[in-house]
């Protein structure tokens, strides 16, 4: 179909494209878009039917919907901004430069723009920030059947009809109904009478990554949000969630990579601003790692007497940085999953301390083995190295296991606490139990 389409455009059989674009859905004509020229895309989307063109426009990268605000017509803004919930035009108006939010914004019904003004002001990243107010509200004195002619009347223009909302005259959510239920109900019987009063819903700054976690917890595909006087102000569909749980597993991904996180796609984004994202924490890093060498640096005489003990230190290091990721990789996910919690700091490190011991005894054996029979390194030494790597792997697997559950403690994202700083960590200890060892047995001053 897209091959077809882009043969129609390249021939100009504008006709033929609408009747072929209106059978496609709105998510595939907008990836449609992203393999088109810019002049292409605006013939098309003013081909496409009111309701369409407003439902293409909210799957379009935000770079897209610059620019075909800034290509239409203020009449044709206005069209799409009627028919775009107000949660998108949230989102709209938050990444669009000056001049293009004043278009908007001048191309707004007053209540409309009164309300993006009241969303604009909830914190980044809040249940306010992403919530929409096009719901099914219903009063509980009401029968099915005007409950159901109430829904025909408002239904049109809401998000999702799906659950309804009962809320009493001062807007207090009292209960919930779905619609199923409405409708397998006697005409008769009041709504107070069938609605669920056990109601899960989240307050208008309770943070996304949260929310995120009580939808995957109660299997939930819409939940409502609620002020502190446990007033209905809006509700967070399960299309929202979805957003966030990507955004929030990339920001995850980034940070345990020791990069600075950015929402713009690594294509589109600048060599300069990768580059901005990248330099901080490899400063960092790089400074950090300044400590390793001084500790190399107060062993020298060590390594002077036994040169080969030189030998082991890449092997030490790198297995002593691997275990500590894998301890926090679990743990970090653990804690983004809601799987575990900072109460369970003890359970993390005890079981994180037999693993280790079962970890690093299988290496130490496979090891001593390698280095006394295959390469016969003398066995003082050897014993050394390997009694080392055990002791190394049951430090990393401990550090990585605390690392992130202190982070949470203190309010800092653990992803933070990933590979490259855990790494750091565990090579500065694993070098001071290396020599200490070397000291110790080999009898070196």
């Amino acid at each position: 179909m897209k091959e077809l389409i882009k043969d129609l455009v390249k021939n100009g059989q504008y006709s033929q494209i609408k009747q072929e674009i209106i059978k496609m859905n709105a998510v595939d004509v907008a990836q449609l878009f992203e393999e088109l020229e810019e002049e292409s895309i605006m013939i098309i989307f003013r081909l496409l039917p009111k309701e369409m063109a407003a439902n293409v426009f909210t799957y379009l990268s935000f770079e897209q919907q610059q620019y075909i605000i800034e290509s239409i017509t203020d009449k044709e803004t206005k069209i799409i901004m009627e028919d775009l919930f107000l949660d998108d035009a949230v989102d709209l108006l938050e990444e669009m430069p000056a001049n293009v939010v004043k278009k908007i914004l001048k191309n707004t019904t007053e209540e409309k723009r009164n309300l993006i003004n009241h969303f604009l002001k909830y914190p980044d990243n809040s249940a306010g920030s992403i919530m929409t107010i096009e719901y099914a509200d219903l009063k509980k004195e009401m029968s099915v059947n005007e409950a159901l002619e109430h829904i025909k009347k408002t239904g049109v223009d809401k998000e999702t009809i799906d659950i309804c909302y009962v809320t009493d005259k001062y807007r207090k959510l009292e209960g919930i109904i779905p619609l199923r239920k409405l409708i397998l109900n006697d005409g008769s019987k009041k709504i107070e009478k069938i609605m669920d009063k056990n109601i899960k819903s989240v307050q208008t700054d309770m943070d996304q990554e949260e929310i995120a976690h009580l939808f995957k917890k109660y299997d939930m595909v819409v939940m409502p949000v609620v002020d502190k006087e446990n007033r209905l102000v809006g509700i967070i569909t399960i299309d929202d969630i979805v957003d966030i749980i990507e955004q929030e597993n990339t920001e995850d991904f980034q940070k345990m990579a020791a990069l600075e996180p950015s929402g713009v796609e690594y294509l589109k984004a600048s060599v300069f601003a990768l580059a901005k994202h990248r330099i901080l924490w490899l400063m960092v890093l790089m400074i950090s790692a300044t400590f390793t060498g001084r500790i190399i640096n107060n062993f020298e005489e060590v390594l002077a007497a036994i040169m080969i003990l030189n030998s082991f230190i890449p092997m030490l290091m790198d297995t002593g940085g691997n275990s500590g990721s894998q301890s926090a990789t679990l743990i970090i996910r653990g804690l983004a999953l809601g799987e575990v919690h900072i109460s369970d700091a003890l359970k993390i490190v005890w079981k994180e301390f037999r693993v280790s011991l079962i970890v690093g005894f299988a290496l130490a054996v496979v090891n001593f083995f390698r280095i006394y029979y295959l390469e016969g390194i003398p066995l003082d030494i050897t014993i050394v190295v390997c009694i080392t790597l055990f002791l190394t792997i049951v430090i990393a697997k401990l550090v990585g296991g605390i690392l992130p559950i202190f982070a949470k403690l203190i309010k800092v994202d653990p992803a933070i606490m990933a590979a490259p700083l855990i790494t750091t960590i565990v090579d500065a200890l694993a070098l001071i139990a290396y020599f200490q060892m070397a000291s110790h047995f080999l009898g070196i001053a």
